[in-house]
Parts: C-alpha cells; structure tokens; sequence
C-alpha cells in the first residue's frame, strides 16, 4: 500500500528511523483538515513502544480534524550538520504513517504525559506539577504507526 523510496541509497534504517523519533523533540503532524485541506501543525512529541504521542487541547483544528479521519502523517528532522561549504547542510528525516486516536483512559493519559514531561522539563517534579495542574484541559494523541521511512539529504 505505501510507496518503496524512490532514493534507496539515501533510505534510512528501521534503528536510525527510531532514533530520530526517540532523539529529536519536534515534527510537524499532517491530517485531513477543514474542507478536507491538508493541515500541517508543528509538534512535541515523543517516542514510547513503538507509538508516537503528543498532547493539545480539549478543542480545535486539530482535535476536529483526528476526530473526522483517523490517517496522518508525522514528519521528523534532525538538526543536521553544516557541510565543508559552508551553506549547505546533511540532515536526516523521518516521515510516520499511521491512525491517530485519542486517549481516554486517565491512568493511560498520565503515563503518557509523563515520559512526554520528563522529555522536555528540567525535573521529573515539574512534569507531575504540570499533569496535576492541566491533565483536565488536555487530550492526548497517539498515533499507531503502520508505515515509516526515513532518509538523509545532502543539500549541495
């Protein structure tokens, strides 16, 4: 059903697709929005089983939009690194198809918050500070990933 990489010599393996979506902290997420335009919106995230979670709110673009159509696409780059030219970068990228849904059993909710805190606060006390305070105003989303690749770009 997915399409092979037309660059296999530039395809990325399984282990380093992972640890981009583990390593790296942002990606921007791609649903079937308003009208059925597409709608792009950058994300945190994080990696936890094999799954890709992130949080927002209880309404808006977004939640709408999971709620309509459940497919999605998440894309990851890395930093990269500056090339000898200095202009051009190498950098590597990983684009996630999968099902987005909603999370709604609480203890699932607050695990999941949880590793997505301790990823982006300073102390583990501030990520359950911030679950206490906002875990009633938010959703989170997890997408079950059924098709991954990833590839590195030489910008030159």
């Amino acid at each position: 059903m997915f399409r092979k990489m037309r660059r296999q010599k530039q395809e990325l393996s399984k282990e380093e697709c992972i640890d981009i979506l583990t390593n790296e902290p942002r990606g921007v997420l791609a649903l079937l929005g308003d009208y059925d335009y597409p709608y792009a919106v950058p994300m945190s995230h994080v990696y936890v089983d094999g799954k890709i979670y992130f949080h927002g709110a209880m309404k808006g673009h977004k939640k709408d939009s999971a709620e309509k159509y459940d497919k999605v696409s998440y894309c990851v780059m890395d930093t990269g690194v500056l090339n000898d030219d200095g202009w051009s970068y190498t950098f590597k990228s990983v684009i996630a198809f999968g099902k987005i849904k909603i999370l709604t059993d609480r203890d699932e909710k607050i695990d999941r918050l949880t590793h997505l805190g301790d990823k982006f606060f300073p102390t583990h006390e501030d990520t359950v500070d911030e679950i206490n305070r906002l875990l009633d105003r938010t959703e989170v989303f997890e997408i079950t990933i059924e098709h991954m690749s990833g590839k590195i770009v030489e910008e030159n």
